[in-house]
């Protein structure tokens, strides 16, 4: 996949241009007290698997080659009857991004994938969640270059959870806008 000496773009842009810019603009008195990016959470249900498991097959290797990691299957905590859904059946699978895999994942999200989505006025500032963490859905995952259109059966959402260890959502909203994430104003 990728070469031991090779270090993503944007954690070259992070320690060159963010990194300063971070100091300047919160004054912070140490570079370790700048925020950073911990990890990239994205997942993706299926609820149409408690019915035909071969969905939630095609969404795993879907989401494989969209990350490029391994899915992780989740299973149902508890029954609901509306749903038809019995404790323990799998209902999704999801990818938890670290290093450079979620440096690479998050270049081609933002410089490929959602300059891509139809009527697309950037994305809600009201998503944040007190933390510094940042989470947004995606209607469709026929965005990512990755997927082929003729070998995608079905159009599914996904989503994606940003988590930083900032410590308010206005450091974390500079920090990921500097990244080149589009928020609405």
């Amino acid at each position: 996949m990728t070469e031991a000496g090779y270090i993503p773009r944007l954690t070259v842009k992070y320690k060159e241009e963010i990194v300063p810019h971070m100091i300047k603009r919160f004054g912070y008195k140490n570079i370790m007290q700048v925020p950073r990016l911990e990890k990239i959470v994205v997942n993706m249900g299926v609820g149409e698997a408690s019915r035909d498991i071969k969905d939630l097959e095609i969404a795993m290797k879907e989401l494989g080659l969209i990350t490029g990691q391994k899915p992780r299957l989740t299973r149902a905590k508890r029954a609901i009857a509306g749903f038809k859904i019995r404790q323990g059946i799998p209902v999704g699978c999801f990818v938890t991004l670290r290093g450079k895999r979620m440096y690479e994942f998050l270049d081609r999200l933002i410089n490929v994938a959602i300059p891509r989505i139809r009527d697309f006025r950037g994305f809600p500032t009201k998503s944040f969640d007190g933390r510094g963490n940042h989470s947004m859905g995606i209607p469709e995952h026929l965005i990512f270059m990755e997927l082929d259109y003729n070998k995608v059966p079905k159009v599914r959402g996904m989503d994606i959870t940003t988590v930083t260890n900032a410590r308010t959502d206005e450091e974390c909203k500079e920090l990921l806008s500097l990244f080149g994430m589009p928020f609405r104003e």
